[in-house]
C-alpha cells in the first residue's frame, strides 16, 4: 500500500478536484488497457473506462487503504465492471468481428509487411482469448498483457496464489492449442 493513496482518497472525498484528476491520470492507461484487452474495441474500451471511473468516484467510501493499494482496488472494480459488461453483451460480441480494430498501443514497425503480420497475429490472439473461459482469460490478460505479479492477480481475483498460477498455465495452454489450429 502506498501511504499517498489514503491521503488522495481523503482529499477526493472532500471534493478536491486536483486529487481526483491525479488519480485518473495515474490509473487511466491501465484501466483502459484492461477494458481494451477484454473487448478488443477502442470505443467500447473508452466507454467502459469512463464508466469505471464514475463507479470508482461514487464508491470511494468503500476503499480501505489497510486492505491494499488504491490501484489494485481500482483494477478490481474495473475487472468486475468489464466482466459484467461482457456477460450482458455476450451474444452481440459473438456476432461482432474485431478485424477492423487496430492495436491499443500501435508499435512503430519497420515495414508494411511486418505491420500486417503483427496485426494478423494480434487479431488471432484476441479471437483465441475470447474463446477461452472468463477465469482463464482474465488471469492470462492480467499476467501476460498487464504484466501484473501473481500476488497482485490473486488479490484482484480473490483466489489463492496456486489457483492463479494454474489458471495462467491452463489459459496459455488453451491459447497455444487454438493458435496452432488456426
Amino acid at each position: 500500500m502506498e501511504a499517498n493513496d489514503a491521503e488522495l482518497v481523503s482529499r477526493c472525498r472532500k471534493g478536491d478536484r486536483e486529487a481526483w484528476e491525479f488519480i485518473v491520470r495515474q490509473h487511466h492507461h491501465r484501466i483502459y488497457n484492461l477494458a481494451y484487452r477484454f473487448t478488443g474495441r477502442f470505443d467500447e474500451a473508452e466507454d467502459l473506462t469512463q464508466e469505471v471511473f464514475l463507479k470508482v468516484y461514487r464508491t470511494l467510501d468503500a476503499y480501505r487503504s489497510e486492505t491494499g493499494a488504491l490501484g489494485s482496488w481500482m483494477i478490481r472494480v474495473a475487472r468486475n465492471h468489464v466482466i459484467d459488461h461482457y456477460r450482458k453483451h455476450k451474444t452481440e460480441r459473438a456476432q461482432t468481428d474485431p478485424l477492423g480494430e487496430e492495436d491499443a498501443t500501435p508499435a512503430k514497425l519497420p515495414s508494411p509487411a511486418r505491420s500486417l503480420e503483427q496485426r494478423e497475429l494480434s487479431e488471432r490472439i484476441h479471437r483465441a482469448l475470447l474463446k477461452i473461459s472468463e477465469d482463464l482469460r482474465e488471469a492470462v490478460i492480467l499476467r501476460d498483457l498487464e504484466e501484473m505479479t501473481y500476488e497482485e492477480i490473486a488479490e484482484i481475483m480473490k483466489v489463492p496464489l496456486g489457483t492463479v498460477k494454474s489458471r495462467i498455465n491452463r489459459g496459455r495452454m488453451e491459447l497455444a492449442r487454438m493458435l496452432k489450429r488456426a
